[in-house]
């Protein structure tokens, strides 16, 4: 029988050689995800040209997506939780320099017609269409903070607003809750829910097209929001996919309109592309797609040996055609989801946690259904996928896109090193099915602030915390290429890893390390403060 002290020794023994066993990249890698290490650096060269020293540093890859790096996308993804908390209510004008506002801040105007790539030549009416409610009409006053109201009660608060809008429809889908017009009931979160009840009848062209230009009409409903609000407002949104695949937008505003007037703007916000008609392409087969012609700098045809048009022809061909139509015309649809809220409200945190949760997923990621439904019902929401992505596949997302000559017409600034019919850009990627653009978008006087500065400030919170408990951080310009040496020449020289230098090091030997030093740095900023409280809202998320 084997006694209490024979079996300590054996679990000790057994932890010791547990212990001893090396730990393998997998181990290592699920370690350097719970202490926020980034799990696939950046491998740089460190070069002291005073002394001769080289080492090497890694460098976090800075990855917003968690399918890549979960912790730099999780710390992006705290830093924009931040951002949109310290402008969300903001009771003075943030400082900003006037040379970094772009035209998005100042726009005022709602001329709809107005040629996005060409801007200053081709101007055409500022007329809107019949078919679209007027725009509601506002006062005018400068600045960018919110109105301070007062309650019949004597408290005063500054309102701000929460809204989402989605694009319109374009075609009966299953919905979940018992609600679908098929009959048959669907959990929440089933794969077939937002799939097309009749994909023959669904249209994709359509979806596809809005889902290219949907930042267009972002832009367009910003400047309407300021128009009609009267003042410089400004927003913090982010964008994320239906279940149905379309592309809709989650905004936070500094000030806020009653639900009708937001409504009546939402409805009367399009925007018209006016480019040269693509509705078929001319080329299908890829064998008889058009060649470069280096003498004549254009593409042309590869039977007939004619050049094809350049953009500014089709677009000067537009012009002159006085029953020409925008090749497509983008608004939102009826359902506009709309809330007032307060400053340091338990409802605001959950909204802020609410408007970043997706954005360290891509487009698709966001769209997976759950592992335990039906094969049929996800073959379901594949074959809806797929059949979207075979129209984003081939219509053009911006001048400049090869796709252009699957529809006769030279791109603008074509050149021979372009693939015809194949752009590279990620709008035509499956993983963001047409929407090429920034899943956040952030006006530039929301906090005054960038991106860079945010992170800046996040860090100087942590150095006065550790300051305070008697502990110095490293200095983290202390490297820097702009040190110079006494000759004035930059001390520090970097150079980047290849994978076939022979003193590359292994992972165990990058993550290894970075993982003790993080494990050491959160051991102390927790013993900091526990001997002082840190009250900032850059450590709140």
């Amino acid at each position: 029988m084997t006694t209490a002290a024979e079996e300590f020794t054996a679990l000790v023994d057994a932890r010791q050689e547990r212990d001893q066993q090396p730990v393998t990249p997998e181990a290592l890698a699920d370690l350097a995800v719970s202490y926020g290490v980034c799990v696939r650096p950046v491998l740089q060269r460190l070069i002291d040209t005073a002394t001769g020293e080289t080492r090497i540093v890694p460098i976090s890859c800075g990855s917003t997506r968690a399918d890549r790096c979960q912790p730099c996308a999780d710390r992006n993804r705290k830093l924009r939780m931040t951002q949109c908390r310290e402008g969300w209510h903001l009771d003075t004008e943030p400082e900003t320099d006037p040379a970094t506002i772009d035209d998005d801040d100042q726009a005022d105007d709602d001329g709809d017609q107005a040629d996005d790539d060409d801007q200053g030549r081709r101007v055409r009416s500022t007329r809107r269409r019949q078919d679209v409610p007027d725009l509601p009409q506002g006062g005018r006053r400068d600045g960018t903070v919110a109105r301070q109201l007062t309650s019949p009660n004597g408290n005063s608060y500054r309102p701000s607003m929460f809204f989402t809008v989605t694009l319109d429809s374009y075609g009966p889908v299953h919905s979940e809750h018992g609600r679908c017009r098929c009959g048959q009931p669907h959990r929440s979160g089933s794969p077939i829910v937002g799939t097309p009840l009749f994909p023959h009848r669904y249209d994709y062209r359509r979806a596809a097209l809005d889902a290219l230009h949907f930042g267009k009409l972002a832009d367009r409903l910003w400047k309407n929001l300021r128009r009609v609000a009267g003042f410089e407002m400004q927003y913090f949104a982010t964008v994320e996919p239906q279940r149905r695949a379309a592309p809709h937008l989650h905004v936070a505003t500094r000030g806020a309109m009653t639900a009708g007037l937001l409504r009546q703007l939402v409805a009367a916000t399009y925007f018209q592309l006016w480019w040269p008609a693509h509705d078929k392409p001319v080329y299908t087969d890829p064998t008889r797609m058009p060649i470069w012609n280096a003498d004549t700098g254009r593409f042309i045809d590869r039977i007939t040996r004619k050049p094809l048009p350049t953009w500014d022809q089709a677009l000067d061909a537009l012009d002159d055609d006085p029953a020409a139509r925008p090749a497509h015309m983008l608004k939102f649809g009826p359902q506009v989801d709309h809330k007032w809220l307060i400053s340091g409200s338990d409802r605001t945190e959950r909204v802020i946690g609410y408007l970043c949760k997706y954005l360290t997923k891509s487009i698709t990621d966001t769209l997976a259904g759950g592992d335990d439904d039906h094969d049929l019902t996800a073959m379901a929401r594949t074959h809806h996928l797929d059949r979207l992505h075979a129209q984003v596949r081939i219509l053009p997302c911006s001048p400049e896109c090869a796709n252009w000559l699957r529809y006769g017409i030279n791109p603008k600034s074509a050149h021979g090193k372009i693939t015809p019919g194949q752009c590279s850009r990620k709008a035509h990627r499956r993983e963001n099915l047409g929407y090429g653009g920034r899943r956040a978008l952030v006006s530039r006087r929301w906090t005054g602030k960038t991106l860079s500065e945010h992170k800046a400030d996040r860090a100087e919170v942590v150095r006065q915390t550790l300051a305070a408990a008697g502990i110095e951080m490293p200095d983290q310009d202390e490297y820097s290429a702009t040190v110079t040496g006494d000759d004035g020449e930059p001390r520090y020289r970097w150079e980047v890893v290849t994978l076939t230098d022979p003193d590359r090091p292994t992972y165990t030997d990058v993550i290894g390390p970075a993982v003790n030093q993080r494990h050491e740095w959160r051991t102390q900023y927790d013993q900091a403060k526990r001997a002082g409280p840190v009250s900032n809202s850059a450590t709140a998320a």
